[in-house]
């Protein structure tokens, strides 16, 4: 014999399992939105906080040289504490609001090499690449920047700016040569091609110090926000402790 309550209770668990679902939904959409507002705020304020960095620096270049430091720093910590899309539209607004503020040629000397160097090194921090890694991928794209701006610069003065350094410095180590070596029977020219190289190496070793210093002051600071960066090499370690 059929029971004829069996289909009523089976009808009631399957309600009972219904409410408890429908309980969880509202919770679970309550809790994205709390999410997607928190990330809003977040880009808001770390795309802010670059913009203002930026203009400060421009117009009191001399006594906040310092500020360079941690002008990667906001959207890599977008990309830390969320993930790459976030880095992407805290990149993104930071750009724009100093479109807005200073003009599109200021804003596109802070998108290269700043903006992507902290876009670059938040998403190596976030796949946990080694500092070895980060540093040299950050050092190149750092030596790129530099080289774009020197070819933006010319390209707004109509001059080359390029080849007129390097005259210049070349005339002067000439000189330099000259009146160091001449004295002792020693007549030297440096060509303009190692001129250019040793430019060239110049720039490099110093995108490799300024961004090892950006990676000690992320290290510093994203270990305050709770979002540590990769382990650093031994060496690095004994360093700062």
């Amino acid at each position: 014999m059929t029971n004829p309550r069996s289909p009523i209770q089976s009808d009631g668990g399957d309600n009972r399992s219904d409410v408890g679902g429908s309980r969880n939904v509202p919770v679970l959409h309550e809790r994205s939105l709390k999410q997607q507002a928190l990330r809003l705020v977040e880009i808001s304020f770390l795309s802010s906080a670059a913009a203002l960095a930026w203009v400060v620096t421009i117009y009191l270049n001399p006594t906040l040289p310092l500020l360079r430091l941690f002008f990667p720093l906001p959207v890599a910590i977008s990309i830390l504490r969320w993930d790459w899309r976030t880095g992407r539209m805290a990149l993104a607004v930071s750009t724009l609001l100093l479109t807005v503020l200073i003009g599109p040629t200021r804003s596109v000397v802070y998108l290269m090499p700043y903006g992507l160097l902290g876009f670059l090194c938040g998403y190596l921090w976030q796949k946990h690449y080694s500092w070895y890694w980060s540093i040299l991928l950050g050092s190149l794209l750092s030596t790129l920047g530099l080289i774009f701006q020197l070819a933006l610069s010319s390209v707004l003065v109509g001059e080359n700016l390029w080849a007129f350094f390097t005259l210049q410095l070349a005339g002067f180590t000439n000189w330099l040569l000259d009146v160091t070596l001449g004295r002792l029977g020693i007549h030297m020219a440096a060509s303009t091609l190692a001129i250019q190289m040793a430019i060239v190496a110049l720039v490099l070793v110093n995108s490799l110090v300024y961004v090892f210093t950006v990676h000690l002051v992320a290290a510093l600071v994203m270990e305050k926000l709770g979002k540590p960066l990769p382990p650093p090499p031994k060496w690095v370690q004994v360093l700062l402790a």
